[in-house]
């Protein structure tokens, strides 16, 4: 017999040999000798008393065997020489959509501009230490797109879009620790994802599909309204039948590409921001009501954080407990920060973007002329003012979250992650007063929510400014462009995902739907 249950298990008990064993006993009222094992379903953390519990969901298995190993499987199939179905883009909605296409007996062949994993490393520590971007391979672009070099978030409130749970166990089936399974707000770690994006890859070369880095898609070949060919920016050009574009959100070349060729595009709201940045303990003290170092049972503190501010939304994304800043520009002339964690999250530092809603119909008259691409250039013209702000390298703007706050620029700046380095600067004034006084008024309110918050001790740091795309491909029912027969808009660069784990489920449903009729 195998029972579920709920488990509430005090801090000061989690330390106890054998505990979920005996809370499983008493709460099912069984001898604990009658019970073979007690295996860990879900997992989180309850901090919102100075007496912290663990909640825990687990199954009891009473006089019944655990299983022994995990029942992960996919049934990849050879697809050598099976019909083709071209990906742009190798990120998490490329690489889900080619593992699919395997599945359902078709041959993905994968089209990435960047290098990979290994390769992507030098151009990395090229923009930290050299503050040189190269705009095919950096940490927007390259083998598993931006998700590669991010601490691997796989939160997502896109449970009606796919199946989350086989998304998680693809991980954990190349490599993933079993762990993702069961934490309440799972991720993996900038140090352990690039091994598993490399198991995925070596999985579709295994299986017959092709995986081309350095192979940036420069135009479309179209007639009569139907996608005919691609060409390379080595003049290659390739016959295709259908097309995933899951380009991302920052290949801009993209959006370029398609509006002038008068493909409908659509204007998408976003969200446009700083980064925020504490010392760790700071954040724990908050979380945890401790002074000095938190429990060693306890991860790194993280927040969530949002406040209405004149109408829009000032919140906290990709919060990053133990991790560091980097500098995730795609060209050289512009600042783009954001933030990642090692797996263990053992960093001096969290951070966290902090940024506001933009209502790209509502907010940005002065750039209506640009149609569907107003968005993106609002986002361009912010990321260039911080490049100037910041000396014209990749060292950011920076200022004392107080001194940002109360409008005075900083005489000096706290410690940072940030490798490329920092340059004190009114941020204050730089950013427009849509975004810059909504922060202003938001970080003020925020203080008063966490107590040690509003500190002199974080620094805020230009500009977090790529949350998701600011432009829309659009798609009909069965995800293919209303006027582009055969082109499958996809994942974030479509519009259609906001992390991994929903740009892996779009991935997945698009393949579903390109195969039909090929």
């Amino acid at each position: 017999m195998i029972k579920e249950i709920q488990l509430r298990v005090p801090i000061s008990e989690e330390k106890h040999e054998g505990i979920l064993l005996k809370k499983a006993a008493h709460v099912l009222r069984i001898d604990t000798k009658t019970i073979s094992g007690v295996k860990v379903l879900r997992k989180s953390i309850d901090a919102r008393k100075a007496k912290i519990i663990f909640n825990y969901k687990v199954a009891v298995y009473i006089k019944e065997k655990l299983p022994e190993t995990s029942t992960y499987s996919f049934q990849y199939k050879d697809v050598s020489k099976a019909k083709a179905v071209h990906i742009i883009g190798f990120g998490p909605a490329g690489m889900y959509a080619a593992l699919r296409c395997i599945e359902l007996g078709f041959k993905p062949v994968v089209l990435e501009r960047g290098k990979n994993v290994r390769d992507r490393r030098r151009d990395l520590k090229s923009i930290n230490q050299d503050h040189f971007v190269n705009e095919d391979s950096n940490y927007c672009f390259g083998e598993g797109g931006a998700g590669t070099y991010s601490d691997g978030k796989l939160y997502t409130r896109s449970l009606k879009r796919g199946d989350v749970r086989r998304v998680f166990e693809n991980l954990v089936y190349h490599g993933a620790t079993e762990q993702i399974l069961i934490d309440a707000h799972p991720h993996i770690g900038t140090n352990k994802l690039p091994k598993v994006v490399q198991n995925i890859r070596e999985t579709i070369l295994n299986h017959g599909g092709e995986i081309h880095f350095e192979s940036r898609v420069t135009d479309f070949v179209i007639k009569n309204n139907q996608i005919k060919a691609i060409r390379l920016k080595d003049e290659t050009e390739i016959p295709v039948n259908r097309i995933i574009l899951a380009t991302g959100h920052s290949a801009r070349d993209i959006y370029y590409l398609l509006h002038k060729k008068e493909i409908a595009l659509e204007a998408k709201s976003f969200a446009m921001g700083v980064r925020v940045e504490h010392p760790q303990h700071i954040i724990d003290s908050i979380q945890y009501h401790c002074k000095g170092k938190r429990d060693e049972l306890l991860p790194a503190a993280s927040y969530s954080l949002v406040q209405q501010v004149k109408d829009r939304g000032v919140y906290s994304f990709c919060m990053c407990p133990g991790g560091f800043i980097v500098p995730s520009a795609t060209t050289n002339g512009e600042i783009v920060v954001n933030g990642m964690s090692p797996s263990k999250r053992n960093n001096l530092y969290a951070n966290s973007g902090i940024v506001v809603e933009i209502d790209v119909h509502k907010d940005l008259p002065k750039y209506n002329h640009f149609g569907a691409l107003k968005g993106l250039e609002y986002q361009k013209n912010l990321e260039k003012l911080a490049f100037t702000a910041g000396g014209r390298t990749q060292t950011a703007p920076a200022q004392r979250l107080t001194d940002f706050v109360a409008g005075n620029l900083s005489n000096s700046l706290n410690d940072s992650s940030y490798q490329p380095g920092l340059k004190s600067a009114p941020l204050h004034s730089l950013l427009p007063k849509l975004i810059g006084g909504r922060l202003r008024a938001g970080f003020s309110e925020f203080g008063k929510k966490m107590n040690g918050y509003y500190t002199e001790e974080a620094n805020v740091i230009g500009v977090e400014s790529r949350t998701s795309s600011p432009v829309s491909i659009p798609r009909k029912d069965n995800l293919e462009h209303p006027q582009i027969e055969g082109l499958f808009p996809c994942g974030e660069g479509g519009g259609y995902a906001g992390g991994i784990v929903s740009a892996a489920m779009d991935g997945e449903r698009c393949a579903e739907s390109a195969i039909i009729g090929l």
